[in-house]
């Protein structure tokens, strides 16, 4: 049985990681001592909740998290520094600290260092999130032993309700944009103008007009999301920022 640690401090590791052409050591007073940073821990990198849904959402969320007294934010899988590395790139998760525990040492300790030879993968960490206070862990959030891979409660959404459960969370918000266009270059400024985070996406290199029509019901950008509901233009995003 996979047994919560809370309370526990931490077990004493030291990372290979990879800087540039350098190999680097990290041990896990580095990471941890006198700070408070939250782990989360999954099956592999590359693989598909991982890469669709764990890392983007603690990516997105990790200035919300910073806002309420993280300091820093850990995406830890049983991978090597190389894969780590490429798999940061690739999700252009710039706010998050990969770490490798290439050799399942960390996971091991944690006691959440499981089998995964049905996938060829050997031995993997079972997926968690925690949060740690100068070494010591203050919460865990253990996915359920059930059958492949559950997701249920290791998310960020999960984790932010528990750190900060009185704060906002940061609206989603995508832009549809074009190149040249200054009623786009308003809207963008008044989002960044409000500290408000948003996706941003790019007439012919991101979307096509066939998909500005069938989602947004209109040919003309900007046009504007929040939370899945349609704002619009520039005007239109105006008022709303008025009105809220």
């Amino acid at each position: 049985m996979l047994q919560d640690r809370t309370g526990q401090t931490v077990p004493q590791v030291t990372f290979r990681t990879r800087q540039g052409s350098d190999w680097v050591d990290i041990t896990t007073d580095e990471l941890f001592k006198g700070k408070t940073v939250i782990v989360f821990s999954l099956p592999g990198a590359f693989t598909p909740t991982c890469s669709s849904t764990h890392v983007p959402r603690f990516n997105q969320l990790a200035p919300a998290f910073k806002a309420n007294g993280v300091d820093d934010i850990i995406c830890m899988s049983v991978n090597d520094a190389f894969v780590m590395n490429a798999w940061k790139e690739d999700e252009n998760a710039d706010n998050l600290t990969f770490i490798p525990d290439g050799n399942g040492e960390f996971t091991e300790g944690m006691g959440l260092l499981v089998d995964k030879d049905d996938l060829g993968f050997g031995k993997r960490s079972w997926r968690y999130s925690m949060l740690v206070k100068d070494g010591v862990i203050d919460k865990m959030f253990i996915e359920p032993e059930e059958p492949g891979d559950p997701f249920h409660v290791s998310d960020a959404d999960t984790m932010f309700a528990y750190v900060a459960p009185s704060a906002n969370k940061p609206a989603d918000i995508t832009v549809f944009t074009r190149p040249g266009c200054p009623f786009c270059a308003k809207a963008k400024t008044m989002l960044n103008d409000a500290g408000m985070q948003f996706e941003e996406l790019v007439l012919n290199k991101d979307y096509t007009e066939e998909t500005l029509r069938a989602v947004a019901g209109a040919t003309s950008v900007p046009q504007v999301f929040v939370n899945g509901q349609k704002v619009g233009g520039s005007d239109d995003l105006e008022k709303w920022m008025a009105s809220r």
